[in-house]
C-alpha cells in the first residue's frame, strides 16, 4: 500500500545505497534513483547525505522515515484488527533486548508464556542498549527488555528492577570461598573474561577501576555474553561480571555470583519497556502483566 516513492526511500535509508536497494528491489539503480529526486522535490529538500560510500539520511529524511515506519506500523494495526487477528490466539509480539536478556532468562519466560498461550509467536532482535533504545522510540518492537543507567527518553517504562554488576565465578574459584565482598584489588592474578566497552555493565566495572586506580586486563573480551560463559566453564580459575537476571538458572549449577561493594556498581537497573502511547493487541497487555509479575518474583527472590 505505499507508493514506489516511499518503498525505494526505505529501502535505501535502510540498505545505504542505491546499488543495495536495487539488488534488494529487483528495480534498476536508475529508478530508484528518479524515484529518490521525484520525492524529494515533493517535500522540497534533500533528504540523504550522499557520499562515495553510500547515502545516509540527513534530518530531513530522518524525520520522514519516522514519520512513514509509525505510519506503516498503525496500518498493521488496523488491518489486524479488520482481519480479526487481535484475538490472542493469533498473535506475534516483537521484542528487542540486550543480550544479557537474551541468554537465558528471556527464553524461558517466552516459553513459559507461550505454553499458556500456544498461538503467540515472538521476533525476537537481540542488540547494544542504544539500538535497543532506538528501535523502541522509532516503534519497531512491541516491547524492549534492557539494563540502563538512565530512564530512556521518549519510552514507557512499565517497570524498573536493580541489576547490580556481579562477579560471575566457579563454585570452586578460590574468591568464591571469600565470605565478605570481593575486592577490585583482589582480581589481578585471575584471568578475566569481559564484555566489551559498549555495554552498561563494563562501563561501570571499568568506572569503578579508575576510581579505586586498579588496571584489569582481560584475557578475552566478546559482545557475546554466552562466549564469556563458555569460556568460564573452560577455564576454572577465570571470571567475568554479569547480573543476578543474566544467569539466574546457571547460579543453581556449578556458577557463584559474588558482590564487589563498590557504589558505582549498583546504578543499573533492568527496564521492562514499550512504545510511549501505542495501542496495545489482544496478546500484549497479557505478556506484559506477566514479564511485570514474574520479573518482580525473580528481583523479590534475589533480594
Amino acid at each position: 500500500m505505499l507508493s514506489s516513492e516511499i518503498r525505494y526511500f526505505l529501502a535505501v535509508a535502510s540498505s545505504g545505497s542505491l546499488s543495495a536497494a536495487s539488488e534488494q528491489l529487483f528495480v534498476a539503480v536508475s529508478a530508484i534513483s528518479r524515484q529518490i529526486q521525484r520525492l524529494e522535490a515533493q517535500v522540497g529538500a534533500s533528504l540523504f547525505d550522499r557520499h562515495a560510500r553510500g547515502m545516509v539520511l540527513n534530518e530531513a529524511g530522518e524525520i520522514l522515515a519516522r514519520q512513514v515506519r509509525q505510519s506503516m506500523l498503525d496500518m498493521d494495526y488496523a488491518l489486524a484488527e479488520i482481519k480479526g487477528l487481535k484475538a490472542i490466539r493469533r498473535t506475534l509480539i516483537r521484542i528487542a533486548c540486550t543480550d544479557g536478556m537474551a541468554f537465558s532468562l528471556l527464553p524461558g519466560l517466552l516459553a513459559e508464556f507461550r505454553a499458556l498461550n500456544p498461538g503467540v509467536y515472538f521476533a525476537l532482535k537481540v542488540e547494544g542498549s542504544q539500538a535497543v533504545a532506538e528501535r523502541v522510540r522509532a516503534g519497531e518492537c512491541d516491547v524492549a527488555l534492557q539494563f540502563s543507567l538512565h530512564p530512556e527518553s521518549g519510552v514507557e517504562v512499565m517497570g524498573s528492577w536493580p541489576a547490580p554488576v556481579l562477579l560471575a565465578m566457579h563454585k570452586d574459584h578460590p574468591l568464591a570461598q571469600q565470605p565478605a565482598p570481593v575486592t577490585l584489588e583482589a582480581l589481578s592474578p585471575y584471568p578475566m573474561a569481559l564484555p566489551e566497552q559498549n555495554t552498561t555493565v563494563r562501563q561501570l566495572f571499568d568506572l569503578a577501576c579508575q576510581m579505586r586506580g586498579c588496571v584489569i586486563e582481560p584475557v578475552l573480551t566478546c559482545d557475546y555474553f554466552a562466549t564469556l560463559y563458555h569460556f568460564l566453564l573452560s577455564t576454572p580459575e577465570a571470571i567475568t561480571i554479569s547480573s543476578a537476571f543474566t544467569l539466574l538458572n546457571e547460579t543453581q549449577r556449578d556458577l557463584v555470583l559474588r558482590e564487589m561493594g563498590v557504589d558505582q556498581l549498583s546504578q543499573r537497573t533492568l527496564q521492562l519497556q514499550r512504545v510511549s502511547g501505542r495501542q496495545r493487541n489482544a496478546a500484549l497487555s497479557p505478556f506484559l502483566s506477566f514479564l511485570q509479575q514474574r520479573l518482580n518474583e525473580i528481583a523479590a527472590g534475589l533480594a
